[in-house]
C-alpha cells in the first residue's frame, strides 16, 4: 500500500518537473518559481529537491517487477 502512494507521488511530482521543464524550453517561464519564489525562496528549493527524488524513485520504479504493485 505505501509503495503504491508513494509511486503515485512520485509519479505526479515527476509530471510537474516535466510540465515545468516544457514551459521553460517554449515559453522561459518558470512556473516553480512564478508560484513559490514570492512566498520564500525555500519552498522553491524544497520543490525541486522533491521533484529530483520522485526522479529518482521513478528510476527505481522502471526495474521493478509488475508483482510490486499488488
Amino acid at each position: 500500500m505505501f509503495l503504491r502512494v508513494l509511486l503515485k507521488v512520485a509519479l505526479v511530482l515527476v509530471i510537474v518537473g516535466a510540465i515545468n521543464w516544457g514551459l521553460i524550453g517554449i515559453f522561459d517561464f518558470n512556473l516553480v518559481t512564478f508560484l513559490f519564489d514570492g512566498i520564500s525562496p525555500v519552498i522553491t528549493k524544497i520543490v525541486y529537491i522533491l521533484v529530483g527524488i520522485a526522479g529518482l524513485i521513478s528510476v527505481v520504479n522502471l526495474f521493478l517487477p509488475l508483482d510490486h504493485y499488488e
